[in-house]
């Protein structure tokens, strides 16, 4: 006898039975008993949430700002940025806005690292409502605590009163410029707002008594404040708003102190400055008796001179970066002209600031600059022979040339891991 089988119609009833069923009492990764996605629970006491591939989505929607670190356990930038994590998520959890910190094994969970591009270790990122963007500024926790409450903050604040003014001076601290529009129409400033919200913040004043207006040091409105409090300056424009190419260029000279003291954080933000610089190298910057009073006159230069960026470093506060200049101790302190990139100039017969009358030296300078009385290197080059001094460099490059050989010879046993994220604060 052949096997019994079922009526077609009972196998329809039963097919339609289980697509109604089942998905009614099948449980999913995040689900409870009945059927729907438990509610992740964001804790109080501000530490380091540890995610999976089981809760993060969870996490996602539950926070309305969150600061994912995607690491892996072997990772050593990673193990240095653990502590720097926990030191700022405390904090970041108290802001008016909290921002939830969190860190994912991606190691580990490697589909959830590739779902949002991780592709090296650490990869940072912010979640804002679900929407993520990678965060490539500082790790230390100070900076990365006001690096993060500026990008969650509006484009432009509106203030409608002295108390909120000083609320929002107060909450921006001083890691940032402040633009305070007094009389400001808000649609006059609000691109620039988006344009430079990752280098300022930005506000304008509704309403606002003299007491601002002596404080902040303006006679009419509307008036555009500067305030940088981390170098202690101010400026003012009093217009034209009408003409953005004015308002934007008193903008964007606004975002550097008249005097920049070069340092890796510094560098980085005059990528963005179309203009040179007038670099002076100094012997020490800091414990350098003369120092101060050079630094003063040169910022007496920047201010008539606003088509340049002023800068200032030390050989023995950056020595890496100096000696890519072709200048000698015995020159100290000299002025040359970076463009930002592979050259740089120096003017003929101004090498080198003699002890005496500092302004005048430097007002030659910058007048042999725009005659064009200059001689133009590229950076990296150096002067000595082939024979002597630069003997040490030939040694040192072929025992580089070696190494790599080494290297590449080798590469093949290599075992393929992802790439560590080397980051410079």
């Amino acid at each position: 006898m052949g096997k019994p089988t079922l009526p077609p119609v009972v196998v329809v009833v039963v097919l339609l039975l289980l697509v109604v069923v089942l998905p009614a009492t099948t449980c999913g990764a995040d689900a409870g008993g009945g059927g729907e996605a438990e509610e992740f629970q964001i804790p109080r006491d501000g530490r380091v949430l540890e995610l999976d591939d089981g809760n993060f989505d969870a996490a996602v929607r539950a926070a309305g700002l969150l600061f994912v670190d995607f690491y892996a356990p072997w990772c050593g930038h990673c193990k240095r940025l653990a502590p720097q994590l926990d030191e700022a998520a405390p904090v970041l959890a108290g802001l008016s806005t909290p921002i939830v910190v969190a860190k994912v094994n991606a190691d580990k969970y490697k589909k959830l690292g590739s779902k949002y591009g991780v592709d090296g270790f650490p990869t940072l990122m912010l979640f804002d409502h679900g929407t993520p963007t990678e965060y490539t500024g500082s790790r230390k926790a100070d900076l990365l605590v006001e690096n993060l409450k500026k990008l969650v903050a509006p484009d432009v604040s509106v203030l409608e009163s002295d108390s909120a003014i000083k609320s929002f001076v107060e909450d921006a601290g001083m890691g940032f410029p402040l633009f305070l529009g007094f009389g400001v129409d808000e649609s006059l400033i609000v691109e620039y707002g988006a344009k430079y919200k990752n280098r300022a913040w930005f506000s304008v004043a509704k309403d606002f008594s003299e007491d601002m207006m002596v404080f902040y040091d303006f006679d009419k409105v509307p008036a555009l404040v500067s305030v940088n409090p981390k170098y202690r300056e101010q400026s003012i424009f009093y217009g034209p708003f009408d003409d953005g190419a004015f308002l934007e260029d008193f903008i964007r000279n606004s975002l550097l102190p008249l005097v920049v003291p070069m340092n890796r954080e510094t560098v980085k933000m005059l990528n963005d400055d179309g203009r040179k610089v007038v670099l002076m190298i100094l012997q020490d910057d800091e414990s350098d008796e003369n120092s101060p009073r050079l630094i003063k006159v040169l910022r007496s230069a920047a201010s008539a001179n606003r088509d340049l960026v002023f800068g200032y470093v030390g050989v023995n506060q950056w020595e890496e970066f100096t000696e890519t200049f072709d200048v000698k101790s015995s020159e100290l302190p000299t002025m040359i002209v970076w463009d930002k990139k592979e050259e740089y100039e120096i003017v003929e017969g101004s090498e080198r600031l003699e002890e005496g009358d500092y302004g005048s030296q430097i007002s030659r300078f910058l007048e042999g600059y725009r005659a064009g009385r200059t001689i133009k290197k590229k950076v990296g080059d150096r002067s000595p022979t082939l024979l002597g001094v630069n003997a040490v460099y030939i040694l040192v490059f072929l025992v580089a040339v070696l190494v790599l050989l080494m290297y590449f010879s080798g590469q093949g046993e290599e075992d393929q891991r992802p790439r560590q994220r080397a980051h410079e604060d």
